[in-house]
């Protein structure tokens, strides 16, 4: 078996195609996932979806996994081309058994995977799942089933999940905003031209063709210099609002009209604030990492804050296990907890928002301006020989602070508060603090980077 262990993170499957697996692991996958299902289930019978992303070793593998899917007995219910979320609302909405997507979501063009969940869209991470089917898949014991299982395309999944979104807001009050959207070639592309057919909004469409090989930047919108040409775009056409997809489509980030990146933070707590309408006093999950801004327009609102560690699978299960009515990760995943599922919903979102923009009549980075009251570092990362070693200096330097464990160490004083935590992957740790004033910040950023920096 050609597989590097290493493929199996902590919230999905990733490698570089071709040298840590392939089409073989793909079989091998599709036949462990459903013997998993099976023995969850209790039943011999399970109706698995399946989905992939426009990297160029997708197709093959895609198809590669749906063998291994109905040797192990499972019906398949192929979407085809289409985004995590998309993915997610299939299994979801059609109350399918779970379901396997294609797809490295922001990596590199050399990258593939997998991301899976069991139904209603519950992800399937190193706690709770992965690691066993890691030993399904290496088990000298996996074998077909003898009774095959049956395969069927579904079609119109895309547009029954817009209309699906498009009845959370009323389209009536979203105003004929101008939004430039990058999808950097990947799969938001897809769910931003079918959304845009039924919204006053005019869609200003950027890298829409779908292209494995990101020709133009890479689909990680986190980082600054892939959202240099939507910035160029949204001041050159003179627009409201500019609106960023990652890779797979499950994270979205927004721009001002002047080409000013949003803060996650305050996107959020907008957000917070706006499904707090919805649903008055709900409990709002967001992760450890700073951005206080959330926490305030969560209790302003009258809403209860609840604190996450840090990863879409782990903090989309605490809003379920909590009964969260909404989440959202610093990364840009924004999660509804719903009848049908909880999953990334970037479509409602986007409405939310488009309609939240639409009340004021002043430009989008003056209805920002209020809540831009913290400076943040960023987030860091730093390579150490040894990650526990600077977890617990920090705590000790620290401990007159109010220090939370969650995920790494998180202190908060009066005036500034940040987080510290290990990479699960590498020999990094990540910094991420945040204060009332740019002078504290870049102090106090600097103070704990020592720290780090002579451990």
């Amino acid at each position: 078996m050609n597989i590097n262990q290493k493929i199996f993170k902590a919230y999905d499957i990733r490698g570089i195609y071709g040298e840590d697996f392939d089409e073989d692991f793909a079989y091998r996958l599709g036949l462990a996932y459903v013997k998993m299902r099976k023995k969850e289930t209790g039943s011999e019978k399970i109706k698995i979806v399946i989905a992939k992303d426009m990297r160029l070793s997708s197709d093959s593998l895609h198809k590669a996994l749906s063998k291994g899917l109905l040797a192990g007995g499972a019906d398949v219910y192929d979407i085809g081309l289409n985004s995590t979320p998309t993915f997610y609302f299939a299994v979801a909405f059609y109350n399918y058994d779970g379901g396997i997507i294609v797809s490295a979501s922001h990596n590199p063009a050399k990258y593939n995977g997998f991301k899976l969940v069991r139904d209603k869209a519950l992800p399937i991470g190193e706690e709770t799942g992965l690691e066993y089917l890691k030993s399904l898949v290496l088990s000298p014991d996996l074998k077909e089933a003898e009774n095959k299982g049956n395969f069927k395309k579904l079609k119109d999944v895309l547009e029954t999940q817009i209309q699906y979104d498009l009845d959370f807001v009323d389209k009536t009050k979203i105003k004929p905003l101008k939004v430039v959207v990058d999808a950097a070639n990947s799969m938001g592309a897809t769910f931003c031209k079918e959304l845009f057919k039924y919204i006053p909004a005019e869609l200003i469409e950027l890298n829409f063709e779908l292209d494995g090989t990101f020709p133009n930047h890479e689909a990680d919108p986190l980082k600054k210099e892939n959202l240099e040409q939507l910035k160029d775009e949204v001041i050159k056409e003179k627009a409201d609002l500019g609106i960023a997809t990652d890779g797979d489509g499950d994270r979205v980030f927004f721009m001002d009209e002047k080409g000013q990146a949003i803060s996650q933070a305050i996107i959020r707590g907008l957000l917070a604030k706006i499904f707090l309408e919805d649903k008055p006093g709900a409990k709002i999950a967001y992760d450890i990492r700073p951005g206080k801004i959330t926490e305030d327009l969560i209790i302003e609102n009258g809403g209860t804050p609840i604190v996450t560690r840090v990863g879409h699978s782990l903090i989309k299960q605490q809003a379920i296990n909590e009964g969260a009515y909404f989440a959202g990760e610093s990364s840009g995943h924004f999660f509804l907890n719903m009848d049908i599922g909880c999953f990334e919903v970037p479509v409602i979102v986007i409405l939310k928002l488009l309609k939240y923009f639409s009340q004021s009549n002043e430009a989008i980075s003056k209805q920002i301006e209020p809540y831009n009251i913290y400076f943040h570092s960023g987030e860091i990362n730093s390579l150490v020989s040894d990650k526990e070693k600077v977890l617990e200096a920090i705590k000790e330097k620290y401990n007159n602070g109010e220090i939370n464990t969650i995920d790494g160490v998180s202190v908060k004083y009066q005036d500034y508060w940040f987080n510290v935590r290990a990479s699960n992957t590498e020999d990094k740790v990540r910094l991420n603090l945040e204060a009332r004033d740019k002078e504290t910040m870049e102090e106090k950023t600097q103070e704990v980077l020592d720290i780090i920096k002579s451990r």
